[in-house]
């Protein structure tokens, strides 16, 4: 691995030296177990190699590990093992993530809500894995009698959710504001998105206060490692 280079890609990244410390330490380790029980290489390693070297770790450790592992993976552009790393680590997080429900979220139709409600889909994860396609979305609609708008709102709300602490009312913020999908959180400078949600909330009115710059920093960090589950084509 090498060290510096991959150092300046976190740091480019605006993680903080503790951080960083920590996030070349996960990968360090995992090349460690690659030479002495796989007998491969950073470079060289198959999706397999990650399961089995998350099978080897206590559960408590894979969450971080994985996040050094997504990390190092984008800096190397092996997006395979990226997307690998983030899956699992996203699996791992949705066994202890708190459910949340469609209902929380700022500004739904709680009418709306209800018609989902009657059909089984209650929380963030029913709507992302029932309207995870245009296809099953329209159909969605016709079994709910639910409008296809409001459907996708709430597929992107629930999509917004996976970004860490974005929930009931950050989510609704991001939304209204124009980033209701994950992936356009990469196409910004934290400083920049920063003034834009703060002229927002103040050109709008909106019930709620623009994140502060670390929490956005990670909100947009987490966004670039958040593998895509939802298709919106």
């Amino acid at each position: 691995m090498d060290e510096v280079a991959f150092e300046k890609f976190l740091k480019r990244s605006g993680k903080k030296p503790h951080v960083i410390e920590a996030l070349v330490k996960q990968v360090r380790e995992f090349e460690s177990y690659l030479s002495q029980a796989q007998n491969t290489t950073l470079d060289s390693a198959k999706a397999q190699d990650i399961w089995d070297y998350v099978d080897s770790l206590d559960g408590a450790e894979v969450k971080e590990t994985l996040r050094g592992l997504a990390l190092y993976y984008q800096f190397a552009d092996n997006m395979v093992l990226a997307r690998t790393a983030g899956e699992i680590r996203e699996q791992r997080i949705a066994v202890t993530r708190r459910v949340f429900k469609l209902r929380e979220f700022l500004g739904v139709s709680v009418d709306e809500i209800s018609k989902l409600e009657a059909i089984g889909i209650i929380t963030v994860e029913h709507m992302l894995e029932a309207g995870r396609t245009l296809q099953a979305r329209q159909k969605l609609a016709e079994q709910t009698g639910v409008p296809p708008e409001v459907i996708l709102e709430l597929v992107k709300l629930s999509d917004l959710s996976r970004l860490g602490a974005v929930k009931r009312v950050r989510a609704r913020l991001y939304y209204d504001a124009g980033l209701d999908t994950p992936d356009k959180f990469a196409e910004w400078e934290p400083e920049a998105l920063r003034q834009m949600l703060i002229d927002f909330v103040a050109r709008t009115g909106f019930e709620g206060i623009p994140p502060l710059p670390k929490e956005l920093r990670n909100t947009i960090s987490a966004a670039k490692g958040l593998p895509k589950v939802v298709e919106y084509d």
